[in-house]
């Protein structure tokens, strides 16, 4: 219903810009939702938000007219943290999973492993050290020349190369954990010496790049959900985050699934990407506990 495509000419998110489209649009999207629905606000059990990880600015606009939104309506209010919504989105739509559940998240500002125990409880066992998953396709993007956001792009050249055609260093770190730093940096100086040697080499082998960087990327991510199933004990195996949308991760995680007799839940690309109704489902199950937030809740840009 409201997009922010004036970022594309900035080649990323501008956070001053990102706060004033937020606080021009909220109140239109709300309206819309309202009527699309055929629900009258006073018919609302309870008002839930965002309440974080994410910019600042625009955050606080969703607090403070949730804020608003309760107060005036005397219902109760559920503050909700962006990338457990991203876990619940794997309850929007059957079949769900059973716990303990396995699920790797990754976006543009998140690379997580989380082993959840129910919708509201779980423990973070490995984390990005330095860049995120998304972040990793969107910098490489950027260095290709190809417009933001990125990531989707490289996913769709790749879908015409051969993921073979270029070697890429697979970070090496202990434990669960992930580093993209080393692999972003080893990627731009792989396309400076070629360009050098080529001048048109990014035009002419770009599906080759694409696909080669990107099999790095996903099977990076697979070698580690795999560690963590082995360590765990754990078969019941999902992916979450706006990076869970790439068509290669989906179909290597089927694969390894087959191999490793895993039962794997993929949320439908529409609950991949941020979205409203992972929101609602993450508020569900925290209206279920009554666990209701303050007129003193506040945001905060990091989480989790």
């Amino acid at each position: 219903m409201s997009g922010q495509k004036i970022h594309e000419r900035y080649g990323g998110v501008v956070p001053e810009l990102a706060s004033r489209a937020h606080q021009g649009n909220i109140l239109p999207v709300i309206d819309s939702a309202l009527e699309i629905a055929g629900v009258k606000k006073e018919m609302l059990d309870a008002i839930a938000f965002t309440q974080g990880p994410g910019l600042l600015g625009s955050l606080l606009v969703g607090v403070s007219f949730a804020k608003g939104f309760a107060l005036a309506l005397d219902k109760p209010l559920i503050a909700i943290d962006h990338l457990s919504a991203h876990l619940a989105a794997h309850f929007i739509t059957g079949p769900t999973p059973k716990f303990p559940f396995l699920c790797l998240l990754v976006s543009g500002g998140h690379t997580l492993l989380v082993k959840m125990e129910s919708v509201t409880r779980h423990e973070i066992i490995g984390r990005t050290t330095d860049d995120a998953a998304g972040e990793a396709f969107d910098k490489a993007a950027k260095v290709l020349g190809l417009p933001y956001p990125g990531g989707p792009l490289i996913d769709k050249y790749g879908a015409g190369g051969n993921p073979y055609a270029y070697p890429f260093p697979e970070p090496s770190i202990p434990g669960l954990d992930f580093s993209f730093s080393g692999l972003k940096t080893s990627f731009l100086y792989f396309i400076r010496d070629n360009v050098a040697r080529e001048a048109d080499f990014i035009q002419n082998h770009l599906p080759d790049i694409c696909a080669s960087y990107q099999r790095r990327i996903v099977e990076y991510l697979l070698h580690r959900l795999e560690k963590a199933s082995e360590e765990y004990n754990i078969s019941e195996i999902g992916i979450a985050g706006g990076v869970a949308a790439n068509s290669y991760l989906r179909k290597k995680l089927q694969e390894k699934a087959m191999e490793k007799n895993w039962n794997i839940h993929i949320p439908a690309f529409e609950y991949c990407t941020d979205n409203a109704a992972m929101v609602a489902m993450a508020a569900h199950f925290k209206y279920l506990d009554k666990d209701f937030a303050g007129q003193d809740v506040a945001a905060y840009a990091r989480g989790l």
